[in-house]
């Protein structure tokens, strides 16, 4: 084999490795897309993406086995909901009961700001505190005052 063969099979084998390498990472992006998407059963705060339990890599397994077997990511998304339930999403489908996940933090900020206005606007209508009355006093006050006050410096 001649040293121009042998160069061109070596190019023609780089290509391909760097095609196929290129084809499995499409294909591993496609993987961590959809695994982003569902809640791992084990770990329960983490995607399947994210966890590293044994059962988060089989389901990862069970995501590249259906995507090579030519299904869409929203097939492979409803064979996890069947099984698991739709709790398996991380983010619940807006429509039905599970509309109130998206609804209800949105509705209590809106309260809590109304709150906040509602209560600003009644201290500024209060306005400044009633003049305190001062009552003068009389002459037995004072020589009491006084006298208390020499028997202070006195002890």
């Amino acid at each position: 084999m001649t040293r121009a063969t042998f160069a061109l099979v070596v190019v023609t084998l780089g290509l391909g490795a760097t095609l196929v390498s290129a084809a499995v990472s499409v294909d591993e992006r496609t993987v961590t897309e959809i695994a982003a998407e569902l809640r791992c059963v084990v770990c329960q705060s983490l995607s399947v993406a994210d966890s590293p339990s044994e059962t988060a890599h089989q389901m990862r397994g069970v995501i590249r086995e259906r995507l090579a077997a030519g299904e869409t990511p929203d097939q492979i998304k409803a064979y996890f909901v069947e099984k698991y339930g739709e709790w398996i999403l991380l983010a619940p489908p807006r429509r039905g009961f599970t509309l109130l996940v998206w609804i209800v933090p949105y509705a209590a900020l809106l309260a809590g700001v109304l709150l906040v206005i509602v209560v600003v606007r009644r201290w500024s209508r209060r306005g400044a505190a009633a003049p305190v009355e001062v009552r003068p006093v009389d002459e037995a006050m004072r020589q009491r005052i006084r006298r208390e006050l020499a028997e202070m410096d006195g002890e």
